[in-house]
C-alpha cells in the first residue's frame, strides 16, 4: 500500500512539475475514491450422503441450499451467501501535453495512471488494481502539415480496435486530395489494458500466457471526400519466441452520402489466420433538423488472440437487423426508440436430449423533456428476451443546471431478469444521486451516491438480499499555458456540421 501511495504522488508531481521546461503545457490531474459494500458468494461442500431431497425435488443441504452433486463424486458442491464485504478503490490520474521546445510541431504527450483499494489488507484486492501504476500513452511527436511520426507507448484505433504498443507510428497526407496513410509497428500490449502480455497482472492465464512480447505491424489507408469517406486497415502480430501468429486481420469501411440528409455506412473485417470473415454491418441512416432514422443489419464474430484458449472453444456469430429513430417532437420534447432483432449461427453441437432457442430480441423507448433552461426530464423503458433469460428496465431522471457551474441529478429506476436457464431471478431497484460543480476555471468536483436494493428469488435458502451502496468523489484539477489551445500541428476533429 505505501508503494502504491509513493508511486501514485511521484506520478502527480511528475504531471505537475515536467510542463515546466516547455514553453505550451496543458496538465490534468484528476483523482477518485469510492467506497463500496455489498455481499459475496462462498463456495462451500458437503460430503454427498448428507443431501437431502428438497420441496422441488432437488438435492439441498440439511439446512436447505441447493446443492450439486456430480456422479461418481463423494462431495456435493453448492453456493452460500457470504458475509457483507466493503471496498474503497481509489485512482489517480496524471494527463499532460507539453510544447514549445523549439522545433515547430514538437510535442509529447504523457498519460498515466494509478489504483489500489485502500482496504485490500482485510477484504480482498479490487479488480482493476493490479497494476498498481500503468503508463497509458508515452510519445513524442512531430506534426507537419504532409506528415506526422510518433515514438513511444501510443495506441492504435480503428474498426479493427483499439491496439496499444511501444514502437513508432508515421502517417503522411495530402490533405488538398483527402488522402491519408499509415504504418506503425513496435511491441504489443496485452489487449484491452496498457500492459505487455507477460506482465504478471496477466498471470491467471497461467500456462497460455506467452513468454515474449508480441511483434506487431500495421498499415491503413483512407480517402476523404465530401460525397464519400474509405478506411482499410490492416494489422499483424507475431510471438517472436515461436513465430507463431498471434493475430492477422484486415479491415474496410465506407460511408456514402449520395443524397443530402443520408448516409450509407458500413464495413467487415477479414481474419486472415483462421480463414473467415468477422464482423460486418450495414447501416442507412436519414437526418434533418427535427429526426433521425436507421436501419441496420450486423454480423457479429467475437475475436480473440490466437494464444489465448478462448479461440478453440470456436465463437459463433449472430446476426441482426434492427432501427432506431429520435423525433423532435416539439423544442421541449424528444423521443427516442429502437428494436432489434438476432439470431445466432448454426453451433453445429448434439444436444438429442435439450431442446435450445438461438434467437431473441430487445426495444427500447424514452424520451427527454425539457421544461427551462435549468430543468430537464428523461426516463426510458427496456425489454429484452433472448437465449436464456429475459429483462424488464424502467428508469427515470431529473436534472437540473446552472450553466456550466453545477448539475445535479436524481435517478430512479427498476430492472427485473427471469434466468430461464439458471436457478435464481433478480429483482432490483436503484436510486442514485449526482452532482457536478465547477470550483473555479482550474477546479472540478463530482460525486455519486448509489443504493441499490435487489434481491434473488430463489426457492432455497440462498434466497437472500443483495443489497449495495456505493460513494464516489472525483476532484479534477487542470492546469495550462493556454489549456484551450491545440499544441501547434495538432488537428481538431473535422465535425459533419449536417449531421445531427
Amino acid at each position: 500500500m505505501k508503494r502504491a501511495h509513493v508511486a501514485a504522488a511521484g506520478l502527480i508531481a511528475l504531471g505537475a512539475a515536467g510542463p515546466l521546461a516547455a514553453q505550451g503545457y496543458r496538465v490534468r490531474l484528476d483523482t477518485r475514491v469510492l467506497s463500496a459494500s455489498y455481499r459475496g458468494l462462498e463456495e462451500d461442500s458437503i460430503p454427498a450422503g448428507q443431501a437431502v431431497t428438497g420441496a422441488g425435488s432437488g438435492l439441498v443441504t440439511p439446512d436447505g441450499y441447493a446443492v450439486s452433486c456430480l456422479a461418481g463424486m463423494t462431495f456435493c458442491r453448492y453456493f452460500r451467501a457470504g458475509p457483507k464485504r466493503s471496498g474503497l478503490p481509489w485512482t489517480a490520474g496524471a494527463d499532460a501535453t507539453l510544447w514549445g521546445f523549439g522545433v515547430t510541431g514538437l510535442s509529447v504527450r504523457m498519460q498515466a495512471r494509478a489504483a489500489s483499494d485502500l482496504r485490500s489488507e482485510a477484504d480482498g484486492e479490487w479488480p482493476g488494481a493490479d497494476p498498481t501504476v500503468q503508463l497509458l500513452e508515452a510519445y513524442a511527436e512531430l506534426a507537419r502539415p504532409s506528415f506526422t511520426a510518433r515514438a513511444g507507448r501510443q495506441t492504435e484505433v480503428g474498426r479493427l480496435g483499439f491496439q496499444g504498443f511501444d514502437g513508432g507510428r508515421v502517417a503522411f497526407r495530402q490533405p488538398d486530395r483527402g488522402l491519408e496513410a499509415v504504418v506503425f509497428g513496435g511491441w504489443g500490449l496485452a489487449r484491452g489494458i496498457a500492459v505487455p502480455v507477460t506482465s504478471p497482472a496477466l498471470n491467471p492465464l497461467d500456462d497460455f500466457q506467452p513468454r515474449d512480447r508480441q511483434l506487431l505491424v500495421g498499415a491503413g489507408a483512407s480517402w476523404s471526400h465530401a460525397l464519400a469517406d474509405l478506411r482499410g486497415e490492416w494489422r499483424h502480430a507475431v510471438d517472436p519466441g515461436s513465430s507463431h501468429t498471434v493475430e492477422h486481420r484486415a479491415a474496410l469501411s465506407a460511408t456514402v452520402r449520395p443524397l443530402a440528409r443520408v448516409r450509407l455506412s458500413g464495413g467487415a473485417e477479414y481474419d486472415f489466420a483462421n480463414a473467415w470473415w468477422g464482423t460486418a454491418d450495414a447501416a442507412l441512416t436519414y437526418y434533418d433538423s427535427r429526426l433521425t432514422a436507421t436501419a441496420e443489419i450486423r454480423r457479429y464474430r467475437p475475436f480473440f488472440d490466437l494464444w489465448t484458449i478462448w479461440g478453440a472453444f470456436s465463437p459463433v456469430p449472430h446476426r441482426t437487423v434492427g432501427g432506431s429513430v429520435a423525433v423532435l417532437v416539439r423544442p421541449w420534447l424528444t423521443l427516442d426508440g429502437r428494436v432489434e432483432q438476432y439470431r445466432y449461427d448454426d453451433a453445429e453441437a448434439e444436444a438429442p436430449l435439450a431442446q435450445t432457442e438461438d434467437d431473441g430480441w430487445r426495444m427500447r423507448v424514452g424520451g427527454r423533456v425539457r421544461v427551462n433552461d435549468a430543468w430537464s426530464l428523461d426516463g426510458g423503458y427496456r425489454y429484452e428476451r433472448g437465449v436464456g433469460s429475459a429483462e424488464r428496465n424502467i428508469e427515470g431522471g431529473v436534472i437540473w443546471r446552472s450553466g456550466d457551474r453545477v448539475t445535479l441529478r436524481a435517478e430512479v429506476a427498476a430492472l427485473i431478469r427471469p434466468l430461464e436457464l439458471r436457478f435464481s431471478e433478480s429483482h432490483a431497484r436503484w436510486y442514485a444521486l449526482s452532482g457536478d460543480l465547477s470550483l473555479g476555471p482550474r477546479w472540478r468536483l463530482a460525486s455519486d451516491l448509489v443504493w441499490v436494493d435487489e434481491s434473488r428469488e430463489r426457492p432455497d435458502a440462498a434466497a437472500v438480499s443483495w443489497d449495495q451502496l456505493r460513494v464516489s468523489t472525483r476532484l479534477v484539477l487542470t492546469l495550462g499555458s493556454d489549456a484551450d489551445r491545440l499544441p501547434p500541428g495538432r488537428r481538431r476533429p473535422r465535425v459533419d456540421q449536417t449531421a445531427p
